[in-house]
């Protein structure tokens, strides 16, 4: 493997997604993936013979239908099945089923008030109205405005320019950045049962939140940042699991000539002359390249395979103050039967299974979960976010068998006063059945096997840092042009010809494929026009 012009770190779907743009281009680059299996965080694994599981991503949300396209990635093997709607259930009986028609939505929101009903279309042409603004900002390159150098000076007012439609929405932006998801939903709903429903996102987006933290708004905006109306199709479940959209990015590589190997850690970037020229591996191998692109997050990236004199300790300093810290656990199960949850069977719904289902009883339990995981306990009534995948896609388990995940909020990264160990897990296992169990009474019997996957393993495994899913916090002092820091944001590192191309870099984490494709953009621009030692210097203290 020589004469390479861009190896990567790391073959997850950004690093797939940066590399297909690149040899596309007509570069020769290689992709080195630490584990076995291609796709980061976004696999599909056989734990149980005869069960493949979405091990940590489970859903299809948010990959951008420009990438998709671009890359042919439909062709090359996604494959999104149609489901029934997502349900609710609460302990009185009750329920809520999120229907996509806006005029069957409102008769749904209507059994809990009538005046939510009727804000219901408002609320929803609000967001849509800012969806376009927001789907452009994801594939702009983030500036530093502070270098004083003409050509930044330019590119921000290019920046301005492009935007400068926003007008009076430019308020409305700020406020989903700022406010709390429950603030910002109580300009429009009055119910509890709604703030809940909508609210409870925040508790599941990945991030270290809740809906009533400030800056938890943006998280509602999230859904809808996937275009559906393109001829990508629109997201949702993927047949054979999330590992299906990896493999497609692979062969998409490799159509384009991408070399990529698996079992090959990196263990540093190698660096001559102040610049980036390869990396060598934990076996000794050294794979030399003319850029260094790191899919790796960027505390591992500049903590751990950078040499730290090569680096200004201003930065450094910032890479440390990244907040990673995630409080988001996953359990994935085999088992003999699907949840009959007891609200969905007694509306008697054409569809057998709800699409998805999402426990969330009210705002007290969510915001309990959350104060609890702060002050290092597991809470007693968690959120979950559930899918049964099987349900739909006979491919995933045994026939008669099923496979359920779980997705949930809040545990802490470190337990108060002891380890996450093999009884800590089996008792977190427990508080998610009993929670199960408020709904789906019996469900825990037909458990056949589980995996139960807490921050530290999800660090552990995927090398997300503090089991983050996002490499850090979607807050606004650490996104856009300060993510993964001020002065470091433009997919470039202090140090010439390594770049960065994974979720640590705007517009951050979830599978959308930006952050690649924005980084091939920045590297195929510095190759044409020459790369030079200024873009890359630290400006910062």
């Amino acid at each position: 493997m020589s004469d390479l012009d861009a190896v990567i770190i790391g073959a997850g779907h950004n690093g797939l997604v940066c590399a297909s743009y690149l040899a596309k281009a007509g570069l020769r680059v290689a992709a080195l993936e630490r584990r076995g299996v291609v796709g980061g965080p976004v696999v599909t694994e056989e734990l149980w013979p005869g069960y493949h599981i979405s091990v940590a991503a489970f859903w299809m949300s948010l990959l951008q239908p420009k990438i998709m396209l671009d890359l042919d990635l439909r062709k090359h093997g996604i494959d999104v099945l149609q489901t029934p709607a997502g349900f609710q259930p609460f302990a009185s009986g009750g329920s809520l089923v999120f229907w996509s028609d806006t005029a069957r939505m409102q008769e749904e929101i209507r059994k809990f008030s009538a005046a939510d009903a009727e804000a219901w279309p408002r609320f929803v042409a609000h967001m849509e109205g800012l969806m376009p603004h927001l789907r452009r900002l994801l594939f702009e390159v983030p500036v530093d405005p502070t270098t004083g150098r003409l050509g930044d000076m330019a590119r921000s007012l290019a920046l301005a320019w492009r935007f400068r439609h926003v007008g009076r929405q430019f308020y409305d932006v700020w406020d989903l950045l700022t406010l709390s998801a429950h603030d910002f939903l109580r300009r429009w709903f009055e119910s509890e049962t709604l703030l809940t429903a909508l609210g409870c996102y925040a508790s599941g987006s990945g991030g270290n939140i809740s809906p009533k933290t400030p800056g938890s708004a943006y998280v509602l905006a999230r859904p809808m940042l996937r275009d559906p109306d393109t001829p990508a199709g629109p997201g949702g479940l993927v047949k054979g699991g999330m590992g299906a959209v990896t493999q497609a990015m692979r062969r998409a590589a490799e159509a384009a000539g991408v070399v990529i190997r698996t079992d090959a850690e990196v263990a540093r970037v190698i660096v001559e002359n102040g610049a980036a020229c390869g990396v060598e591996l934990k076996n000794g191998e050294r794979v030399l390249a003319k850029a260094v692109i790191a899919n790796a997050n960027a505390r591992t990236t500049f903590l751990r395979l950078v040499e730290p004199t090569h680096l200004p300790a201003g930065f450094l300093a910032a890479i440390r103050r990244i907040r990673t810290e995630s409080s988001c656990f996953k359990i994935n199960l085999a088992t003999e039967a699907l949840p009959r949850w007891t609200a969905y069977d007694s509306r008697k719904l054409a569809a057998e299974n709800p699409g998805s289902i999402t426990i969330a009883e009210n705002l007290d339990e969510l915001e309990e979960a959350f104060e609890s995981a702060r002050h290092g306990r597991m809470a007693p009534r968690p959120y979950l976010w559930i899918l049964t995948p099987s349900a739909f896609d006979p491919t995933v388990a045994p026939p008669g068998k099923h496979v359920v995940s779980v997705f949930g909020g809040h545990v802490p990264y470190r337990l108060q006063g002891r380890d996450w160990d093999d009884a800590a897990r089996e008792e977190l296992y427990e508080i998610v059945m009993r929670q199960i169990a408020r709904y789906a009474p019996g469900f825990g019997n037909s458990v056949i096997h589980k995996q139960v996957l807490v921050p530290q393993d999800l660090e552990r495994i995927f090398d997300l840092p503090g089991g983050h899913v996002h490499h850090g916090e979607l807050s606004i002092d650490q996104i856009f042009f300060r993510r993964p820091v001020a002065h470091a944001a433009g997919y470039r590192s202090p140090i010439a010809n390594l770049y960065m191309c994974g979720a640590s870099t705007h517009p951050g984490g979830g599978v959308t494929g930006v952050p690649g494709h924005n980084a091939a953009k920045v590297i195929l621009q510095d190759r044409k026009k020459g790369v030079r030692p200024e873009l890359f210097a630290w400006r910062g203290a």
